[in-house]
């Protein structure tokens, strides 16, 4: 795939992952539509972008509210023309430190159900008769080894990736011959402020750089044509 003026979506673009991604898409001249509840975060990840000449816009949004995604959608299609990639990367883990399933809450359930799953849901719907009448399209949904392994305490997350994926694969199924594809990408453990308020004593040095994992999911999407 060709980066240099596709244009991209990107949710919980703000810090970890996301922002990585961002710079990294930016210096392959990806126009950007970043997206996150963090306005002060995300102008700041902007300024850096167009400072090294990409281009890229702050839409602030929380992924998790209903009405998110046609705003998104219909702002970013604005700001930088129908969108060819959508990288799914908000996320949630619920309250920490984290709890069992009994000691989980249905609103804390239900948070991480709206955040994980139904916002990239919701987003792709909202983008992908575009992308099909075009011909052709990419989304990218971030998961975890938690979708696959029952990790004790990591219930409301797991349940949310694995139900993610799995979206992703019928998303495929019916979308297949028009051009539209699905990439799920775990980035292993990174070094970020999620996976130290998820694991605190783990030791930063065994953990994936952001950067790193973002260079790795940038070389998947220019191989996905």
């Amino acid at each position: 795939m060709e980066l240099r003026g596709t244009a991209v979506i990107i949710t919980g673009a703000s810090r970890g992952l996301g922002a990585a991604l961002a710079e990294e898409l930016g210096r392959a001249g990806a126009p950007l539509v970043r997206v996150s509840r963090d306005h002060e975060a995300l102008g700041s990840v902007v300024e850096r972008i167009r400072a090294e000449g990409g281009e890229a816009h702050a839409v602030v949004a929380d992924v998790s509210e209903a009405d998110s995604a046609s705003r998104v959608a219909g702002t970013s299609g604005g700001l930088v023309g129908p969108a060819e990639v959508v990288i799914h990367n908000a996320g949630t883990l619920g309250p920490v430190p984290l709890a069992p399933l009994a000691d989980t809450t249905d609103a804390d359930f239900e948070q991480a159900l709206a955040t994980n799953l139904l916002g990239p849901f919701r987003l792709t719907r909202a983008l992908v008769g575009s992308m099909a009448l075009r011909g052709r399209g990419t989304v990218v949904l971030v998961s975890s080894d938690a979708a696959t392994v029952p990790y004790a305490g990591w219930g409301a997350y797991g349940v949310s990736k694995a139900a993610l994926e799995h979206l992703g694969r019928i998303w495929n199924a019916e979308l297949s011959a028009t051009g539209v594809s699905f990439l799920t990408v775990d980035p292993g453990e990174m070094d970020t402020r999620m996976h130290r308020e998820a694991v605190p004593d783990a030791d930063p040095s065994t953990l994936t750089r952001p950067e790193q994992a973002a260079a790795r999911v940038v070389a998947l999407l220019r191989e996905a044509a």
